[in-house]
């Protein structure tokens, strides 16, 4: 199963629109997972549409109509991967454990908030998962989001994605 993540696309604040290189991933995902931070309800449609399948949650930045069709937290069974999806997970000092506290039966958490790609594993084996932004890149030197792949209770294949500037 194929997995495109993402996070705080922060449309139409940051950008006009996705990037064309991610809009063309898009057909290739079993399962497109947003991390928060849509802004505008235009992008859910947009992914809804073009995708098999969203897991998405809301972001601090996101208003009542996004809140009123998206979770705070998301969990999916991936072809026996456990995922949870969440906005925030606080500061990074502490985060692994604070995730896995807060995550004892999951697999992989992604999450976003920070802009800042992350990928690490807790003690616990809980792997958690920044994919940055694809249009709001902050003081990171490129926008990003990631690609993954799960398989058998496995995810395997995690690929972070460098965008190249926006003209």
């Amino acid at each position: 199963m194929r997995l495109l993540l993402m996070s705080d696309t922060h449309l139409p604040r940051r950008a006009r629109a996705l990037p064309e290189r991610l809009l063309a991933d898009l057909p290739h995902a079993d399962v497109v997972v947003h991390a928060g931070d849509w802004v505008d309800e235009a992008t859910l449609d947009l992914l809804e549409q073009r995708s098999r399948r969203v897991i998405g949650v809301y972001g601090n930045n996101d208003g009542p109509a996004l809140r009123a069709r998206l979770p705070e937290v998301a969990h999916a069974d991936l072809d026996g991967l456990r995922l949870a999806v969440v906005h925030e997970t606080g500061p990074a000092q502490g985060r692994e454990r604070r995730c896995a506290d807060r995550f004892p039966d999951t697999d992989v958490l992604v999450f976003g908030h920070s802009h800042i790609p992350w990928d690490t594993t807790t003690d616990t084996g809980l792997r958690l998962l920044n994919p940055g932004s694809p249009t709001d890149r902050r003081r990171q030197p490129h926008c990003t989001y990631m690609t993954a792949t799960a398989a058998d209770g496995e995810l395997r294949d995690v690929r972070l994605h460098r965008l190249p500037p926006r003209t």
